[in-house]
């Protein structure tokens, strides 16, 4: 799950991390009452799940508040466009009033989890303020990386090293490993998967901030986090990722054109990789789960069509704990509810699978059905660039 900078900047507040003084506004008025208390100048930040917002025209300084009010009645309610929002960008509804501070150095500190290491990793570089894949791109050696052992979690000479390596001296140096240190243990202590900060400010007088704040968070951590799950804003995600979350399901959007419908993670990633073996492009990462029931399927395949991204569907389930005829069975009545709105490959492998290939055959509907998860590719790649060009 995501959430907002200032929701960030809440969150770390709590675990000692210092961030600047700042409110949220969603009104013009509210952003002018802000400015006068911790003004005069302040910058104003557009509150939205996206980043390389000052690209869009989302972060600008206002000299005073009056200027702040006039500013951010242009900003709430305008379609941010940023590299990450696509060409449809999203709608602000609030932004983040923040005092302006003096700048000596930007720099930055993230947290995330390496999986092939199997331990979370502190990564720090001086080239704060553009985007840290850039930097691994173009200057791998100014990342700097502290992996933690889980057992002894991060020790202060970690923090050291890394604020040693950023250049930080004196009083600077303290504070840069406090800061690090208080990251790590907001980072562990909310099960979250990913703590960014970039960048991460060094101020004339040399005090150590968050001039911005990023944070993801584990859903099937939530539950012991209900104050961060309240934070969740729906307006900010994918209508089909909410709905397929409503009944449990694992839903991803992505940006091709073949819809997948599979139950197992493996499964979907084993199905969108030979999608794009075969010359395609997945539309999504829709998961059912391993026990698949009639119900699921039907929900599952109601977002499946409602995406007009679809041009065609492979449906590939293996029927390990499930059998294959009841998947077969909620097939047909969520194709006869909603409608085979585009051409549907159904491979279907496991318990019961004779019984459930004759459900399909019978059932009077056009699915296009496939033996193995090859074929069932070939099939269906050339269908979406069929549909894509009618």
């Amino acid at each position: 799950m995501k959430i907002h900078e200032y929701q960030a900047k809440q969150i770390l507040s709590k675990y000692s991390v210092q961030i600047p003084r700042g409110e949220v506004a969603s009104t013009p008025s509210r952003a002018r009452e802000i400015a006068d208390k911790i003004g005069p100048k302040v910058v104003l930040k557009a509150q939205v799940h996206a980043g390389g917002r000052g690209k869009g025209g989302g972060i600008k300084l206002a000299k005073n508040p009056q200027e702040a009010e006039k500013i951010s009645k242009e900003m709430i309610g305008m379609t941010l466009v940023t590299p990450q929002t696509g060409p449809e960008g999203k709608l602000v509804k609030r932004i983040l009033v923040e005092e302006a501070l003096d700048i000596a150095r930007e720099l930055y500190i993230g947290i995330v989890i390496d999986r092939a290491k199997e331990a979370p990793v502190v990564m720090a570089s001086s080239e704060g303020g553009v985007e840290i894949e850039k930097v691994a791109a173009e200057t791998p050696e100014l990342i700097f990386k502290e992996y933690i052992n889980p057992a002894t979690g991060f020790l202060p000479f970690q923090a050291r090293n890394l604020a040693f390596k950023l250049g930080l001296e004196g009083d600077t140096f303290k504070q840069g490993v406090k800061f690090i240190m208080s990251l790590y243990k907001a980072f562990a202590a909310t099960d979250a998967s990913l703590a960014e900060i970039n960048p991460l400010l060094i101020t004339e007088q040399g005090n150590v901030l968050a001039l911005d704040a990023k944070m993801n968070f584990d859903d099937n951590a939530l539950l012991r986090h209900p104050d961060i799950k309240e934070m969740r804003d729906l307006d900010e995600e994918d209508p089909l990722e909410v709905e397929a979350s409503s009944f449990n399901l694992n839903y991803i959007k992505l940006d091709g054109n073949v819809g997948c419908m599979v139950n197992g993670a493996g499964l979907a990633m084993a199905t969108m990789d030979i999608i794009m073996h075969s010359g395609g492009m997945p539309a999504n990462f829709l998961d059912v789960g391993g026990g698949v029931s009639e119900e699921a399927v039907k929900n599952a395949f109601k977002i499946l069509v409602s995406d007009k991204d679809v041009k065609a569907a492979l449906i590939n389930i293996f029927g390990g704990i499930v059998r294959c005829d009841l998947v077969a069975t909620g097939i047909v009545k969520a194709a006869k509810e909603f409608g085979l709105k585009v051409p549907m490959v159904v491979r279907l492998e496991g318990t019961n699978v004779e019984l459930g290939k004759k459900i399909l055959k019978e059932s009077g509907l056009s699915f296009y059905p496939a033996e193995t998860m090859r074929e069932a590719a070939e099939k269906v790649v050339p269908l979406a660039k069929q549909q894509e060009r009618s």
